[in-house]
């Protein structure tokens, strides 16, 4: 098996020329294979809670200390690393000039330019630069980009992703710079600077804190998920698009003269979160994930079981194109985990891939418990896109806390969790499923 899934990786890798990768932009032609490719690194503490690819080159965010090349325990040195490390996608290398010193655990990535990764979390220095909140780094040293100057107060930053010149952020902060920006913020990718064009803001939590959990990018669209219940005013129980296509975007970042997009609640909405789940969870959406196309959003959520009437602990999909009439959007179908919370989503396709720590999708009549009709899918799983029920692909997973990233890229789909056992090998909280290929690829 891992010859195969090794070949499948470099084929796809020489058929695909490197680029940047992003959340929601990846399209594969089939499920990717069960059996992990064995050259992933292994993080040997903590939790991954972020990857991002940019190139060739997989960078790895989170709260750990330590990181080990593949191979057994004796085969490769430990690495100190402070929260972030980088590593080849075709070989598994370790970048041995990238090593910044985070002084917090990184919370979100996303790729940059020229070979950059933007990082988010609670951090305040990278080495001796105050880099509060939010960094640019080079992937060659793990130096701070100097023109970047974003510093994020009063919280963490929790997502990230790119569009052109324009980088979005999600979180619980309540300023950029000077700039009073609640949990969500648009910022010029090149200087960090607040776009003061754009100041649209979740509003009315349900937990004491406006927070974003999470956003994605699709169809000239951004995807916001987390604790409020308005978004720019309007009523948006814990989900909601905004239109931030403009006349003007780019690739590059770095490109001058770029007039800033427009940006407006879009009027699609839906009020399948509007219902409350257990106590300890007055929010419960954790993930998104739109199609390649843009035309649907996957969502996962935490909560405790809630039973079939509620959305507590599920994945769904919603079509997102405009309802007549401003009409709420329901949900097109809905997979009950019966009990346990999913974090991470990925749409590709074929598959929506759903992590967290479940035991089981396929599961509305369970409350803790295997209802008639759950499948086991412990950790990790995938669903149809279209009828909503599981796929076959049942890789397992220990289930620890839970899956906290995916990213799909053309080869495959990369996961970043906290425990060491992922299709039934040991990875410790890095992994990656090959997009199979066929000899007439």
């Amino acid at each position: 098996m891992f010859a195969r899934a090794t070949y499948a990786l470099v084929a796809v890798l020489i058929l695909v020329p490197p680029g940047i990768a992003a959340a929601g932009t990846t399209k594969h032609s089939r499920v990717v294979s069960a059996d992990p490719v064995n050259t992933t690194p292994h993080v040997l503490d903590g939790i991954v809670n972020a990857i991002a690819l940019v190139g060739g080159t997989v960078v790895v965010g989170g709260s750990f200390g330590e990181v080990r090349e593949a191979g057994g325990a004796g085969a490769a040195r430990v690495l100190p690393r402070a929260n972030l490390f980088a590593y080849d996608l075709a070989t598994g290398r370790i970048l041995p000039g990238f090593a910044p010193r985070l002084d917090r655990p990184v919370q979100a990535l996303a790729a940059g330019v020229h070979g950059t990764v933007y990082a988010g979390g609670r951090f305040t220095r990278t080495g001796g630069a105050r880099t509060r909140g939010l960094a640019l780094l080079r992937l060659s040293d793990g130096s701070p980009v100097p023109r970047f100057g974003a510093q994020v107060r009063g919280g963490t930053v929790t997502s990230l992703a790119r569009l052109g010149r324009h980088l979005y952020a999600g979180g619980d902060f309540t300023h950029v710079g000077s700039a009073a920006r609640t949990a969500l913020a648009r910022l010029d990718a090149v200087t960090g600077e607040a776009d003061p064009s754009f100041a649209i803001e979740p509003g009315a939590p349900r937990g004491g804190r406006t927070r974003v959990h999470a956003i994605s990018l699709g169809g000239g669209r951004l995807a916001v998920g987390g604790d409020f219940t308005t978004l720019g005013g309007l009523p948006r129980a814990q989900l909601g698009l905004i239109t931030v296509s403009g006349p003007v975007t780019a690739p590059d970042a770095s490109a001058p003269g770029l007039a800033a997009s427009p940006a407006a609640v879009a009027p699609w909405r839906t009020d399948a979160y509007r219902g409350r789940c257990m106590a300890d969870f007055p929010s419960y959406v954790r993930g998104l994930d739109f199609a390649p196309d843009g035309s649907y959003l996957a969502v996962v959520t935490t909560g405790g079981p809630g039973g079939q009437a509620k959305m507590c602990d599920t994945a769904a999909r919603f079509e997102t194109a405009a309802r007549p009439g401003n009409a709420a959007v329901r949900p097109t179908w809905v997979n009950h985990t019966g009990g346990d919370s999913l974090y991470a989503v990925a749409a590709t396709g074929p598959a929506v891939y759903v992590g967290g720590h479940q035991r089981w999708l396929d599961n509305p009549s369970g409350h803790d418990s295997a209802g008639p009709g759950a499948v086991a899918r412990p950790g990790i799983g995938a669903i149809h896109p279209r009828t909503g029920k599981a796929l076959t692909w049942n890789p397992t997973r220990d289930r620890g806390i839970g899956i906290k990233a995916f990213l799909a890229h053309p080869g495959g789909l990369l996961v970043g969790s906290d425990t060491t056992r992922l299709g039934h090998e040991y990875h410790a909280r890095v992994g990656m499923f090959p997009l199979p290929i066929t000899p007439d690829s």
